[in-house]
């Protein structure tokens, strides 16, 4: 197979964790026998530093000439004076969605038993956990119009315009059920319905599209209880589908029953079929070049990319077998070590290499005598 994969590193710990990764997809290309090409394209406060724009025309352009799409990180202390449009986050996680039309956000939430002391929450209630946040992307708070400060009655004020099409709100409900009907085929729909207009239309929609999948059940859940429920038993989750702002927030919450942001994933899926992956974590500029960034976490999004974006569900799940043999085996990036010695970003990334070369050879000489 010969697929194109456009790279934007980005800032901070992102040119670390994704030099890493790239390592990891050429291992796989070699193993599998697949070519992989990477057309690296400029974002974020490098590109703002090289081209005065934070999102460059011809990284956009690369992106469309590719296959899919791997992100680092973007953002540093160095750009938050900036206008607002010459921001990093703003200027092009938002721009990005738009511009690619990534409407739907996937983060799935696992915990390896390997890592359970790593969790701030007891082992009874993070064990086994294994559930999907979608997310919207494109529409909600994040985008309405008007947004700005304006004075009312002589006083100074602000306003923020939540805004969604039926159609939007429909398309990923569709998403979140066909994800679910390969898994466990149970939906969890957050709004907070008992206050918010746009909250009772999405309820609405939730109905329908759910007729369309009477395999599937449907739960309504308020936005308040799906934060608690996170935390009191998130066993009971499968798949979790959410606006773009509870998405943004209950995600992040999320992130913390597997014990580090370092070790989640995530996929933002485009209609055209161009798909973006990405780590979790931001930059974290205060341990950038420190090889102390843990990139199992885009290290997981390459496996993503690779199931979802290219079909290869074998390469996938060697790769994630791979960080489970490490992380099996104690090894540790310094955000798990709890004090204990930790490897580096880069040594990481030699151990899952490693572990992937080993589990091929194994399977290499399994093949010869069958």
């Amino acid at each position: 197979m010969k697929k194109t994969i456009a790279l934007l590193p980005g800032d901070g710990i992102g040119k670390e964790v994704v030099d890493v990764t790239v390592e990891i997809l050429k291992a796989i290309a070699e193993h599998f026998n697949h070519q992989f090409q990477f057309n690296y394209g400029l974002i974020g406060g490098d590109a703002i530093d090289q081209k005065g724009t934070p999102l460059p025309e011809e990284t956009i352009e690369a992106c469309k000439k590719s296959d899919a799409i791997i992100l680092g990180a973007v953002g540093g202390p160095k750009w938050d004076k900036n206008p607002v449009e010459l921001r990093p986050e703003r200027g092009v996680l938002l721009a990005l969605r738009k511009a690619l039309d990534l409407y739907a956000n996937l983060r799935p939430i696992t915990t390896f038993d390997s890592l359970l002391d790593s969790s701030p929450l007891k082992k009874e209630y993070v064990s086994g956990v294994d559930f999907v946040i979608v997310r919207e992307l494109t529409g909600g708070l994040y985008f309405g119009k008007p947004s700005e400060r304006i004075v009312r009655d002589g006083e100074d004020s602000v306003v923020d315009t939540l805004f969604y099409k039926r159609s939007e709100i429909e398309r990923i409900l569709v998403s979140a059920f066909e994800i679910a009907q390969k898994r466990r085929k149970h939906v969890t729909s957050v709004d907070k319905a008992n206050v918010l207009e746009s909250s009772r239309v999405w309820r609405e929609v939730a109905e329908e599209v759910s007729a369309r999948y009477p395999d599937v059940t449907l739960e309504h859940m308020l936005v308040d209880n799906a934060a608690m429920q996170l935390i009191r038993s998130p066993r009971q989750f499968d798949v979790i589908v959410t606006e773009n702002m509870f998405g943004d927030i209950l995600s992040d919450e999320a992130s913390m029953i597997t014990g580090s942001l370092g070790m989640l994933s995530s996929a933002s899926l485009s209609s055209s079929g161009l798909h973006l992956y990405e780590p979790v974590h931001g930059s974290a500029p205060d341990i950038a070049g420190k090889g102390l960034a843990n990139p199992v976490a885009t290290i997981l999004s390459a496996a993503m990319l690779l199931r979802q974006s290219f079909g290869l569900e074998e390469e996938a799940k060697a790769i994630e077998k791979a960080v489970d043999n490490v992380l099996n085996s104690g090894t540790r990036t310094a955000d798990l070590a709890n004090g204990e010695k930790a490897v580096s970003t880069k040594q990481m990334g030699e151990e899952i290499k490693n572990a992937l070369a080993d589990d091929h050879a194994i399977l290499n000489i399994m093949e010869a005598y069958s």
